[in-house]
């Protein structure tokens, strides 16, 4: 157990200011999509970043195509309706959720700006980034005309919503054309970087970047895939983690200070493994290298209750599955031993003292869910906040109902 010297409350989060200093990336990690207290905790701590730190941006675990419609609506744009935005511009099913909506209605409120951070469609789709880039040139270079097999291909490899990422994945594996998608692809950034002065020209400096990030994060996409299809998971999934750390190093040329909100196991400082896969290089690994002691991770443990359904079942629109209590070994299982109650708290793992260090370095797994991975948590994160309970978001059922077929066939069935 941790002395309770070791941790403090969340009405005392002015106990971060030292371990945050003069971060321009504070990270916030989560054991499992779609927790209730996740997004809770999300919402408090934004708002203590942008209250007492000058935070101003908030990124996420989130296409950054499909953010491009929130980013507006957050600045009070009302050409969509926000059940629209949150099923459609908040990708990989995390806008579905009251939690989410209450999370985004006040950021608008206090105009944060917003942005995704994650490759298109829900890993499960190239097209809202090719779109995306086809949109960019038909402005920017009017006389182009793109192979129209690109776009093709593209539909024929996408799944419609995270649903559909194993039907997808399994057409890539199987698909003689992958390769002409992913030639047709560098041959469009080709076209977009030669032609760079003249586009820039034509529309704006800004709308360039933005169609050459949206083109990086749909060929990051294609070949994460491609890794996976050759059972390559932890190569496929290392394209994805430095695609989007690319991304947040893209944010950091427009923006001072980001709230950055991901999976433990894309914040944490230290290769990542998952199940039967080889360590990879996270995200983390990469905004550690890049920034320094600029970037700081808040990670989260939790108890029992309940967690993302990692069965089969998840396919079919089951969300939750029931979340045993950690194992004692864990460092899940260590936080909540050293805790009573139902209240979340936290731990500076960089002021601890030299007994909190050695209790904390003896533990050797976290969980991720319902799965165990080895950490050490002493290099992997700055901070950690225990959640003791955890329970499934609650979904927004007019949200549900702007979404794809794919999606509101599964979740609105009852």
């Amino acid at each position: 157990m941790l002395s309770d010297a070791a941790m403090f409350g969340l009405d005392d989060l002015d106990r971060l200011a030292q371990a945050i200093g003069g971060a321009r990336v504070v990270a916030i990690g989560e054991s499992s999509h779609y927790n209730r207290e996740q997004y809770l905790l999300r919402t408090r701590l934004l708002r203590h970043l942008v209250e007492r730190h000058g935070f101003r941006t908030y990124a996420m675990e989130s296409g950054f195509v499909e953010g491009w419609g929130v980013a507006d609506w957050v600045r009070g744009d009302d050409t969509r309706q926000l059940g629209d935005v949150l099923a459609n511009g908040v990708t990989g099913l995390m806008g579905l959720w009251t939690e989410m909506r209450a999370h985004l209605e006040w950021m608008r409120e206090h105009r944060i700006a917003f942005y995704g951070t994650d490759l298109p469609g829900s890993n499960a789709s190239t097209l809202p980034g090719l779109d995306a880039v086809l949109a960019y040139l038909a402005e920017a270079d009017p006389q182009f005309e793109v192979d129209p097999r690109i776009r093709e291909i593209a539909l024929s490899l996408s799944g419609a919503s995270a649903f559909s990422q194993l039907t997808a994945l399994n057409a890539y594996t199987q698909s003689a054309d992958k390769d002409s998608l992913t030639a047709g692809l560098a041959d469009l950034r080709c076209r977009l970087t030669s032609g760079r002065i003249g586009y820039v020209r034509r529309t704006s400096i800004e709308a360039y970047q933005r169609a050459l990030r949206a083109l990086d994060v749909t060929i990051g996409l294609d070949g994460t895939a491609r890794g996976m299809a050759r059972g390559d998971q932890a190569g496929g999934m290392e394209v994805r983690e430095v695609t989007i750390a690319d991304t947040v190093e893209w944010i950091l040329r427009r923006e001072e200070r980001i709230v950055l909100v991901e999976h433990n196991a894309h914040v944490q400082r230290l290769p990542a493994a998952l199940t039967n896969t080889r360590p990879m290089a996270t995200m983390g690994v990469h905004l550690s290298d890049r920034l320094g002691d600029e970037y700081r991770i808040v990670g989260t443990t939790t108890g029992g209750g309940q967690t993302l359904n990692y069965t089969a079942g998840f396919y079919e629109g089951v969300m939750f599955a029931d979340l045993d209590e950690p194992k004692p070994d864990s460092l899940d299982g260590l936080m909540a031993a050293s805790r009573a109650g139902d209240e979340p708290f936290a731990v500076d793992l960089r002021r601890l003292s030299p007994t909190d260090e050695a209790t904390v370095r003896a533990v050797k797994e976290q969980r991720y869910g319902v799965v165990y991975a080895e950490v050490d948590a002493m290099a992997a994160y700055d901070v950690l906040v225990h959640l003791p309970h955890v329970t499934g978001a609650t979904l927004d059922r007019d949200t549900v109902s702007y979404a794809v077929p794919d999606v509101r066939d599964r979740l609105l069935k009852a």
